[in-house]
């Protein structure tokens, strides 16, 4: 054996797990954890038509609400409603998307968890 003896290890110098990093990866979980439960409340709303359609979807990308103004019911033109209630439903899933993202990447300051496993 060399010498200095054997420096690896999960415990020793040579790049392994030490507790501090074990705790700061036990303190990220649990503010993901804490973030997607507050994500999974928020609720984020759209509108399309200039406001006559109104989709409000959660965090958990459901759809929750959906408001149509009567004046946007014209049964000569059902392909317009329809048109604009799937864009203000996707608007709203962006939307909730979005801020899912932003929220986990200032938790993780870019860090690609993917490739941990995570």
């Amino acid at each position: 054996m060399a010498k200095g003896g054997f420096r690896g290890g999960p415990m020793g110098g040579g790049g392994g797990f030490n507790m501090n990093m074990i705790k700061q990866a036990q303190k990220m979980q649990a503010d993901m954890m804490k973030m997607q439960e507050e994500l999974d409340k928020a609720e984020y709303t759209a509108t399309a038509g200039g406001g006559v359609v109104t989709a409000v979807v959660s965090g958990k990308r459901e759809l929750i609400s959906l408001t149509i103004e009567p004046d946007a019911v014209d049964p000569e033109d059902v392909e317009m409603l329809q048109d604009m209630i799937i864009a203000a439903v996707n608007e709203a899933l962006r939307k909730a998307e979005t801020s899912a993202s932003e929220g986990m990447a200032k938790l993780t300051g870019g860090l690609n968890l993917g490739s941990l496993g995570l």
